[in-house]
């Protein structure tokens, strides 16, 4: 028999869960050589999953002290129950964690970040399908012993750095390992490539301190810039703000005006708050809910708003993020995009966009000419100036056939709901809430727009029912339940068997 002299420390065990491109497998390389190089037995194994985002991965790390002749004792795969560190690199992955058994009130020290990377049905819901992420907020602090929870994504951003760097600091405050702050920044500096942007997201995760964390934020965030004159009129809107609507609307009105100034100008805005302002008067219990709706509303996708979000500075400074481009390499950009005829047309002036519409020939012509799938490398000059050229339509989006239509439909649905909103409030908000049916353009907006005007198609069947707006909100809630339109078929029909009600 082999005389093996094993080691009867147990090891320090870090489980990480990480999604492609966060660079999970970087920051297990990190405590890897951090443990070398402080003398200690290290081993790193992964196991590669699927997020329905992009690759999940769970990379396993194992440390043991070195003593003598003793041969260490390891595992390749992380075991319920034994796990000193769960690293979570977004907050699904820490759910999933805990799901799997790895988080241990009695053992588990959890680092998580809180920022959200949504998953393909949550993205493809016809409504908002986003998952509530505060019960596993809660979750990681009744399963885990120690919890530090935080934005680490926005920390890295905001160095220029990846989120594997503000998780290694945040390790590295928790005190789970037996290492100095130095060896943790040493192993950075060695790295080479990205060490100083890497320090930077390594030093503000390290202040994040345990036993805490930090929800989900909405920042209401700042609009910077402008002429005097422009600044002086986005002053009165504010004021305007403060002065005409309820307190608890106010937040959400200063985000709409924020949007709409983003999407459109200054006039716009004023527009949003003359449209809200008119509801408020007649029910000012529908003010929040009005900012919201309107807002969405009137900052509508169209093929300008595509064009601008592509040719942002910012755009491309996340996609190098995300593609981890370093320093003197070479980015190219594709934009895949196909537009059809209805776009097209309404991408021009009213009239204009209607005569081709209502002209075969014409349309036939636009279609040979423009409707094929195209590849628009925005990372080159032409293929960005055309999309500039696009983008700066913007200024002229009032006149434009999608514009007169959108204003159609906006005035129509404002005064469907302020018909209701002195006899019928509830009734009222669940109609301003049916707006989340149309959203999108092209074929989803049509089929938005269908859905929309059959649950209200059914308002003369409910009016003066006492339980309209729960009629009509369970119809707008099966309308939003697939894309086929059967679980509202089947609504409908039993709203047609309602008898005159209570």
């Amino acid at each position: 028999m082999l005389d093996v002299n094993l080691s009867a420390d147990r090891p320090i065990t870090l489980a990480i869960l990480a999604m492609g491109g966060q660079g999970g497998g970087v920051l297990a390389d990190w405590i890897v050589a951090m443990a070398e190089r402080e003398g200690w037995v290290a081993q790193a194994t992964s196991v590669p999953g699927v997020a329905q985002r992009t690759g999940a991965t769970i990379y396993y790390v194992e440390l043991i002290r070195r003593r003598g002749n003793a041969a260490p004792v390891l595992s390749l795969m992380p075991v319920p129950g034994d796990v000193d560190v769960v690293i979570a690199a977004e907050l699904m992955e820490a759910g999933r964690a805990i799901q799997r058994g790895l988080v241990t009130p009695d053992r588990t020290m959890m680092i998580a970040s809180t920022h959200r990377s949504l998953t393909i049905p949550e993205k493809a819901h016809p409504a908002d399908g986003i998952i509530d992420g505060r019960p596993v907020l809660e979750a990681m602090h009744f399963a885990a012993r120690q919890v530090i929870a935080r934005d680490m994504q926005a920390l890295a951003a905001a160095s220029g750095s990846m989120i594997s760097a503000s998780l290694f600091g945040a390790l590295a405050a928790s005190g789970a390992l037996p290492f100095s702050r130095e060896a943790f920044e040493a192993t950075i500096r060695e790295g080479g490539v990205g060490g100083a942007a890497s320090l930077a997201a390594f030093t503000a995760g390290f202040a994040t301190p345990a036993t805490s964390s930090e929800a989900v934020k909405t920042e209401t965030g700042t609009i910077l810039g402008g002429t005097p004159t422009q600044r002086a009129r986005l002053e009165s809107l504010l004021r305007r703000v403060d002065d005409e609507f309820p307190v608890e609307a106010r937040p959400m009105l200063r985000l709409g005006v924020a949007r709409l100034i983003d999407y459109q100008d200054l006039d716009y805005a004023g527009e949003y708050l003359d449209h809200v302002a008119a509801l408020v008067a007649l029910q000012p219990s529908l003010a929040s809910e009005a900012a919201r709706q309107i807002a969405l509303a009137m900052a509508y996708d169209d093929l300008i708003r595509v064009a601008d979000l592509k040719t942002r500075q910012g755009r491309f400074a996340r996609v190098a993020r995300e593609a981890e481009a370093q320093e003197r390499q070479l980015l190219d950009t594709t934009e895949f995009l196909h537009p059809r005829l209805a776009e097209i047309c309404a991408t021009l002036p009213a009239r204009l966009g209607k005569r081709i519409e209502a002209s075969p020939a014409m349309a036939r012509l636009l279609t040979a000419l423009f409707e094929k799938p195209r590849r628009v490398r925005s990372s080159r000059l032409t293929g960005f100036l055309q999309l500039y050229a696009v983008a700066g339509l913007r200024r002229w989006r009032r006149q434009l056939l999608r514009h007169e239509r959108e204003a159609d439909f906006l005035r129509n649905w404002l005064d469907l709901v302020a018909s209701e909103a002195p006899r019928d409030p509830a009734l009222a908000l669940e109609l301003l809430r049916c707006r989340r049916l149309v959203k999108g353009y092209s074929d989803t907006r049509q089929r938005g727009e269908g859905k929309f005007a059959r649950v209200t198609g059914a308002l003369p069947q409910l009016a003066g029912r006492k339980d309209a707006a729960d009629w009509l909100r369970r119809l707008r809630d099966a309308a939003l339940a697939d894309e086929a339109g059967k679980a509202l078929d089947g609504a409908l029909a039993t709203v047609a068997t309602l008898e005159d009600g209570p």
